[in-house]
């Protein structure tokens, strides 16, 4: 690995050195590797994917029967069959090509031009022409071009977090690393994509293209699987079997009707062909709720509007659903379950008091609050701008914020204690000093790692009083920074030293320092996050952290809200590797978090959960988890986080927070609930049609419903009902019920019972409903049949309402949308009963307010019966 090399021997091996490569080299080189720019697959053409769209089961019986009818004169139902079909499939296409612009925003992230030396001269050159071996300049500002290994870094910090996950810059060296690291800790190399924050430096180019660290994260990019989503899997079965249930069904009925004329010798063969043809095709027009694709989307939208309430921003509508299915979150610790802050949480001062720090008065009535005030805040570079943004170092600023948090205005003790002289932070020494007038004269204020500081300092300030640094003193220090350690705080100690005017630092300077405390930091948790966890936990949803941070950071975070309990594990991604497929299977459920991973490491982790057939949801914000967020069953990007990240979600969490992420899971299992909901109304509806239809067939009645009449009901009249139980508040006990298993069928749950008990009984008071009418004539049968199936259907809807309460006491009008729909539904019933319109419903002129009257008691005694059907089937299916 280069990190594991000096740099001399990377210029070598790149046949490279400090003055560059010759342009004839470059040339050579750049058509052996081609243009450093991100290469992505060819993209599916739009005509095909929406010729795709027509593979369906459903759909291709819909297009027989639609171009049969066609054949036979029947044009106005199958151009409503196409229209419904060709709506559906545009809406695919749409949602299909929104999902494709990750790797174009990967692209926007390469810097357009690279300043590089070749033959010994700076140059300015196109970005996508640099090669393995180019010597590139960088400065603060610059993207990183490429990847490579560092020549020279002067005070270089970059900006990695879209790499690595954590935001704070990263200090570079140029010193080899031995032991074997991963992307974060590789110190002395800087990567495509990331950017420079601080100081300058040069490198040599390592990888560009696809042969980049951003380029291993577009080839999984691009690779991930993008699956479909626990509804669409089971919708997309569940078609399949209709489908040939449908096909079965039709044909069983035209060979009935066909071999009973047959062996009865009744009427002209070709007719009773030709009419049994029909029946059959009424018969998959009855059974096929043409408008179910439709119904979902606007019934996930609805979803949709409700989560964006919750902070939670929907990019591709089936994810609505899938989120109320999730069993496990693997979740982003930085900024999700934690501030993304750092804040001054603790401090030790050798005996006084913590306390006293937390009050402008002991700023100036202690000496040796005062001290420490005075050196966290002075020996600091970082700033407040005029909009409040914090601009510097996370670690300088929560000092600043510290001092403003306790009654105290940095920018005037600034002010108040001017810099003079100065020397700024490196790595090497791991200090920073400053020199500053006070009202006190003069002081050296040095702050810096702990075990530096304390092999440095020769005095301590006890009490505010300056006295000697036994190694019993520095040994309570040591212990209370050990104890900070352990808690995951990030510790700095503070000195000071009196100087004269004029006085210029040296680094031999840094010696001999009076100590006058360490301050301890962290990124607390989310106030709100530990009720979130808990809550998930009772949902029975499993919280993982999947983090770039140190282990020992990580698991605290993790202990402290709640995601790690006793007996849980904490692994670095280089622990992960080590496992083999088998161990991480039998170790999965007890790994809580992980830290220090790499993007294959995400995936694997996903596909590990995905492999337990475990719906899981992944959160993501930096380009490193792009890969991860496509890979899992719903990627939830972070809005604060990268445009590559949020292209590749499915959801995007506004204020970053994951107590947000279980607010939308109550969301999701309400939107599955209401789906379900919808379908069974849908499919009970459809299911009482074809039992009056099969009924007709062996009772040897007129055929009780025409197919305009079926389709009049599948899209006009059951789609507005359908629609608006997608609008239904969250029932009771929704966030204490386990998630669904991945595998549910759309019919399990008690589904299939509601359906066929709801289905017997609209298809008995249908069937009635002809046998009165047919006392006057079949046609009467026909009219009553239509009239009562719409209205049993329609007042269905309140039925459908809850699968557990009866509409009485969840509130007739807690749903106004429901009530709106059945008003729309009765109104456009009443259309039909027009005389210009009655012939073409084949309603008679003869059809009063008593054939009415008898088919709206018939719908209200099925509604009824339907809701005190509810009590035995929540008891047969608990």
């Amino acid at each position: 690995m280069f990190y594991q090399k000096n740099y001399e021997e990377v210029l070598t091996d790149l046949e490279s050195s400090e003055n560059g490569l010759s342009q004839e080299k470059a040339k050579q080189l750049l058509e052996k590797h081609g243009y450093n720019e991100l290469q992505e697959k060819d993209k599916v053409p739009v005509w095909k994917l929406f010729l795709e769209s027509f593979k369906d089961p459903l759909v291709i019986i819909l297009l027989i029967a639609a171009i049969v009818q066609i054949a036979l004169g029947e044009t106005m139902e199958s151009l409503i069959i196409f229209a419904v079909i060709i709506l559906n499939s545009i809406l695919g296409v749409v949602q299909t090509k929104k999902a494709e612009s990750s790797l174009d925003s990967l692209k926007a992230l390469s810097a357009p031009n690279a300043k590089v030396i070749r033959e010994g001269n700076k140059l300015t050159i196109p970005a996508k022409e640099l090669v393995p071996g180019d010597v590139v300049i960088l400065e603060a500002g610059d993207y990183v071009p490429a990847d490579g290994r560092l020549i020279e870094a002067q005070t270089l910090k970059c900006v990695e977090g879209m790499l690595t996950g954590e935001s704070e810059p990263v200090l570079k060296h140029t010193d080899v690393i031995e032991d074997e690291s991963p992307l974060g800790d590789q110190k002395n190399m800087v990567f495509s994509g990331s950017m420079v924050v601080y100081g300058r430096g040069t490198f040599v180019t390592t990888g560009t293209g696809m042969n980049s660290e951003m380029g291993k994260i577009a080839g999984l990019l691009e690779n991930a699987d993008s699956k479909l989503t626990p509804l669409q899997q089971n919708i997309e079965s569940f078609s399949k079997k209709l489908g040939v249930g449908i096909t079965l069904l039709a044909l069983l009925i035209f060979g009935i009707q066909v071999g009973k004329a047959f062996i009865m010798g009744t009427g002209n063969m070709g007719e009773v062909v030709l009419s049994s043809f029909m029946f059959a095709v009424a018969i998959a027009v009855a059974a096929i709720p043409e408008a179910l694709s439709s119904i979902m989307t606007i019934v996930l939208a609805v979803g949709t509007n409700n989560m964006a309430k919750k902070q939670a921003i929907i990019r591709k509508l089936p994810a609505v659903e899938t989120l109320g299915s999730a069993k496990v979150i693997c979740t982003d610790k930085t900024g999700t379950l934690t501030q993304n802050k750092m804040t001054v949480v603790d401090l030790y001062m050798n005996g006084t008091e913590p306390e006293v720090m937390n009050s402008a008065e002991s700023y100036e009535s202690n000496a040796h609050s005062r001290l420490l005030t005075l050196c966290s805040v002075l020996c600091n570079d970082s700033a407040i701008g005029s909009e409040g943004q914090e601009i510097g170092d996370p670690t300088e600023t929560a000092l600043i914020n510290f001092a403003n948090k306790n009654g105290l205005n940095y920018e005037d003790i600034r002010n108040e204690n001017p810099r003079v002289e100065e020397l700024p932070f490196d790595s090497d020494r791991k200090l920073m000093t400053t020199v500053n007038k006070t009202r006190d004269g003069y002081f050296m204020f040095t702050k810096g790692a702990p075990d530096i500081i304390f092999s440095r300092s020769k005095y301590v300030l006890i009490n505010g009083e300056k006295k000697e640094l036994t190694e019993e003193i520095k040994q309570q220090f040591r212990a209370q920074n050990e104890g900070f350690s352990n808690r995951a705080l990030r510790v700095l100690a503070f000195t000071y030293k009196e100087v004269e005017e004029g006085f210029s630092p040296s680094i031999e300077d840094e010696d001999d320092l009076t100590l006058i405390g360490l301050l301890a930091m962290i990124d607390p948790p989310r106030a709100e996050v530990i009720d979130a966890v808990a809550e998930a936990k009772e949902a029975g949803i499993k919280t993982v952290m999947i983090t770039g941070d140190h282990k020992t950071t990580a698991a605290a975070i993790a202990r402290e809200i709640g995601i790690m309990e006793d007996g849980d594990l904490a692994l670095t991604g280089q622990e992960l590797d080590a496992l083999t497929e088998e161990e991480l299977d039998e170790k999965l459920e007890k790994i809580t978090v992980y830290a220090r991973v790499s993007p294959e490491n995400k995936i694997r982790i996903v596909r590990a959960w995905q492999k337990k057939d475990c719906v899981s949801a992944m959160t993501g914000d930096g380009v490193n988890d792009a890969p991860a967020l496509k890979q899992a069953d719903i990627g939830i990007g972070m809005g604060s986080g990268t445009d590559v990240a949020k292209d590749a979600s499915d959801m995007v969490l506004v204020d970053d927070n994951f107590a947000s992420i279980v607010n939308a899971v109550e969301v999701g299992r309400t939107v599955y609930s209401n789906i379900k909901k919808s379908i069974t109304y849908l499919f009970a509806g459809n299911f009482g049609a074809i039992i009056a239809i099969l009924f007709a067939v062996f009772a040897n009645w007129t055929n009780p419903f025409t197919a305009l009449q079926l389709l009049f009901i599948n899209l006009v009249n059951d789609s507005l009902p359908a629609i608006a139980l997608g609008f239904e508040p969250t029932e009771r006990g929704t966030m204490k019920r386990a998630p669904r298993p991945a595998n549910e069928g759309i019919l399990a749950d008690g589904t299939m019972q509601r359906v066929v008990f709801r289905g017997i009984v609209i298809g008995i008071v249908t069937i009635i409903a002809q046998y009165i009418g047919m006392q006057v004539s079949p046609e009467f049968g026909v009219a009553m049949a239509f009239t009562t199936l719409i209205f049993a259907r329609t007042l269905q809807t309140i039925a459908s309402r809850s699968n557990v309460d009866p509409a009485v006491k969840i509130g007739f009008f807690s749903n106004k949308y429901v009530i709106g729909a059945m008003v729309v539904c009765f109104l456009l019933y009443s259309i039909v009963l027009i005389p210009a319109v009655r012939p073409i419903f084949s309603i008679p002129l003869a059809f009063g307010m008593q054939e009415l009257g008898i088919c709206i008691g018939l719908a209200l005694i099925s509604t009824l019966v339907m809701e005190v059907g509810k009590i035995f089937i929540r008891k047969s299916v608990k």
